[in-house]
């Protein structure tokens, strides 16, 4: 039987969360770390509830909660954090709950006092779950129970606390993992609504996992969502482009393939095909695409040009900070963000703007010639400097297209 998350062993137990806001209960009754804003307080009895098989030696814990400070007398200091945490304690639960013991020169938790703590729960209902010998609705349960666990990362008001870091990555990383083998689970049992629901789930605990995404993707085509699969394509692409400065990977690539392919069905109506080729509104300004179109836009115009010796022009604008070197991601993405809306309001609705790499934008200028796009060049300068919070500057090239 399962409560609150937890496994029911029978008797008198404490039960710990960690993932989250630190709670300990016991006895009908509860204390967590909003009652009491002492970081170092809090980190003690969750290095002792975690090293609870054995005695922490004081100089350990000096080692963990106190590492950088210079304290005149750090056992004294260390003595009279155990006695307000013991107090604090016993406030809530009686003085008959003595929860940490003094033994041979350091401190343990209570043996006496059985401890569930939802980490390590979570971390034992993995290690069923992947047994493979199981009937696969034993194990989704095992890993229902174990993702229900996961509310939030572990000790995140001891995230300065060195000694959570391996923790929290620990356990983040284990939540990730049993996620994917969770979905894939029920992906493979044709629960594509139930993988859906999981995969929007984690994606509020990690929005910046690409495997997530693809997975959620998957789930929304199962069941025929296709506008939907675009619509989360789109902007997992656009999230994880402009928060860690990378490019889809060749799985969401191929996936966004397989939208494509869906999305297209045999149409006779010559009518309803026009209509769905036209933009779906007037937009004054340049036409922006993805370079992969540009570079087929950028083709077609050559040829055209070969045949009717319409002059074109190919530009470039590159990004950068006053020395020259890349800008910090965050400035950087806010400066292609601004100069976009330049580039969009300030050319002609055939002029085509693509994005070429993390900082630069290429240009195709048709009817215009080398003068003029020197000029639109300027123009352009000119507007974007108009934003003087923009730490950056604008180097502009112009090229006439070659046509062969």
């Amino acid at each position: 039987m399962l409560q609150d998350g937890f496994s029911s062993h029978g008797g008198p137990e404490a039960k710990v969360w960690l993932f989250g806001r630190f709670r300990l209960q016991y006895d009908g009754k509860v204390i967590s770390d909003d009652q009491n804003r002492s970081v170092k307080m809090w980190s003690v009895l969750a290095y002792l509830i975690l090293n609870r098989q054995r005695v922490v030696s004081q100089s350990e814990l000096l080692e963990a909660v106190w590492p950088d400070e210079d304290t005149a007398n750090p056992v004294s200091a260390m003595k009279t954090l155990f006695s307000r945490l013991r107090r604090m304690l016993a406030d809530v639960f009686g003085e008959d709950a003595n929860f940490i013991v003094s033994q041979r020169g350091g401190y343990a938790w209570n043996r006496d006092i059985r401890c569930v703590v939802d980490a390590e729960e979570m971390e034992a209902l993995c290690m069923q779950a992947r047994n493979a010998a199981l009937a696969p609705a034993v194990r989704q349960a095992y890993y229902q129970k174990a993702f229900s666990l996961y509310k939030e990362e572990l000790l995140p008001q001891l995230s300065q606390q060195l000694w959570t870091i391996s923790l929290r990555t620990h356990y983040h990383t284990l939540f990730l993992t049993m996620t994917k083998e969770y979905a894939t689970l029920l992906q493979q049992a044709g629960e594509y609504a139930e993988m859906e629901n999981v995969c929007a789930e984690a994606l509020k605990r990690d929005s910046y996992d690409e495997g997530l995404h693809i997975l959620l993707i998957r789930a929304l085509l199962f069941q025929g969502k296709n506008a939907q699969a675009q619509s989360r394509y789109e902007a997992a692409t656009e999230l994880l482009y402009r928060a860690l400065g990378v490019h889809p990977s060749e799985e969401l690539q191929s996936l966004y393939n397989e939208i494509m392919k869906i999305q297209q069905s045999l149409e006779m109506d010559l009518s309803i095909i026009q209509k769905s080729l036209q933009e779906t509104e007037r937009r004054p300004g340049a036409f922006v695409c993805d370079f992969g179109f540009f570079r087929e836009a950028y083709r077609l115009a050559a040829r055209q040009a070969s045949r009717t010796g319409m002059a074109i022009q190919l530009g470039l604008i590159t990004v950068t900070m006053a020395d020259g070197s890349m800008p910090a991601l965050a400035v950087l993405n806010n400066s292609m963000d601004v100069l976009l809306k330049v580039l969009v309001n300030g050319l002609r609705r055939g002029d085509v703007v693509s994005r070429y790499s993390d900082a630069q934008y290429v240009l195709m200028l048709p009817g215009a010639n080398y003068e003029d796009s020197q000029m639109i060049m300027n123009r352009i300068t000119a507007a974007f400097r108009k934003h003087k919070y923009i730490p950056v500057k604008l180097n502009c090239k112009v090229r006439t297209m070659e046509i062969t």
